[in-house]
């Protein structure tokens, strides 16, 4: 009796669907569409998908960030204040010391990539948790923006932006608007899609994307074989950073000003967005895809329940409900898929 070769199985289309780590996101955000649809016609308008995508799209930049380096196996907690901080940098430089917007986001951008790189040199030579690490950078960043804003300003905002240098071009490539259907989004929205679709190429085409899921799911295992771990998961903790920095250029150009608080809390969001998108807590499993289709989730549920006249106070109560069921959801399938790998 001949076995085949289990690689040469064909695995059914119903199989694949199940195994995939976006499919219960995808699920959810059918269901929730429905229901906020059926709660307000404006909702479900152009206008009300206008309106909500563009919370979406700022949130699911940071999202797949984030589920990148949940893949990876780490966490970065500070990622939240992070944008306020590249926010702050950007504006305080363009209005209180005469820096042209984009040579402010220029720099704002280094002290991102710096901040990250340290958050995973920290991490892979002391061997600590990055959930420690990125707490303890969380900290010194809201202590260092509260600090230096009031000796700067004598207050907690800066603001300005709009008249600076550049100002008018570099709001219109991040902040602006495009018209379709006769209804304008946000560009930022546009950026959300790209950040989606390059990581997702980097995690299903490339080496890299090998070496993510590797170091995630078995780090010792990855570095027997090869994979420079130490490397990737510093990779990863700048890639974060780069979005924060990204996400808070866009909201200083659209609000022409930043609070020094601007971002605290906002980690939380950011990884229950990429938990409800797939991504295990512990590592090696996840997809950018997912994330962003968790960004949706969220923008929707914020939107929707304005638009339906509720208390908006509901929202956080949707939050913690999404994310226990989405973390019973992906676990789920993630035992799923290691049985039908057998």
């Amino acid at each position: 009796m001949t076995v085949a070769d289990e690689r040469l199985v064909r695995t059914g289309l119903a199989r694949r669907l199940l195994i995939r780590p976006e499919l219960g996101a995808a699920v959810g955000a059918v269901a929730v569409f429905v229901f906020f649809a059926s709660q307000s016609a404006t909702f479900r308008s152009i206008e009300g998908v206008a309106n909500w995508l563009d919370p979406a799209s700022t949130l699911g930049i940071m999202a797949v960030a984030i589920a990148l380096l949940m893949i990876g196996g780490e966490f970065d907690l500070s990622a939240g204040v992070l944008t306020g901080t590249t926010g702050l940098i950007m504006v305080l430089l363009a209005t209180r010391y005469g820096f042209a917007v984009w040579t402010a986001m220029l720099v704002a951008l280094a002290a991102a990539l710096v901040i990250g790189f340290l958050n995973g040199l920290i991490v892979v030579r002391t061997k600590l948790p990055s959930f420690i690490v990125t707490l303890g950078t969380f900290l010194m960043l809201q202590g260092a923006n509260l600090g230096v804003t009031k000796a700067l300003t004598g207050t907690v905002q800066v603001s300005g932006l709009r008249k600076a240098e550049g100002y008018e071009g570099a709001r219109a490539v991040l902040a602006g608007t495009v018209s379709a259907g006769g209804t304008d989004f946000r560009v930022a929205i546009l950026w959300w899609l790209g950040v989606t679709a390059l990581a997702t190429w980097v995690l299903m085409r490339t080496r890299a994307g090998n070496w993510i899921f590797a170091v995630g799911g078995d780090d010792q295992a990855a570095r027997a074989v090869g994979v420079p771990a130490e490397r990737t998961k510093i990779a990863l903790f700048m890639t974060t950073a780069a979005a924060a920095w990204l996400v808070g250029s866009i909201l200083a150009l659209r609000f022409t000003s930043v609070q020094a608080n601007s971002g605290i809390g906002q980690e939380f969001v950011y990884i229950i967005a990429a938990v409800i998108g797939g991504c295990l807590l512990t590592g090696g499993y996840g997809s950018a895809i997912g994330a962003a289709i968790g960004a949706v989730i969220f923008g929707m549920a914020d939107k929707g329940i304005v638009f339906a006249g509720w208390d908006a106070d509901w929202f956080t109560f949707f939050l913690g409900a999404m994310l226990l069921l989405a973390t019973l959801a992906n676990r789920l399938v993630r035992r799923y898929a290691e049985e039908a790998k057998r």
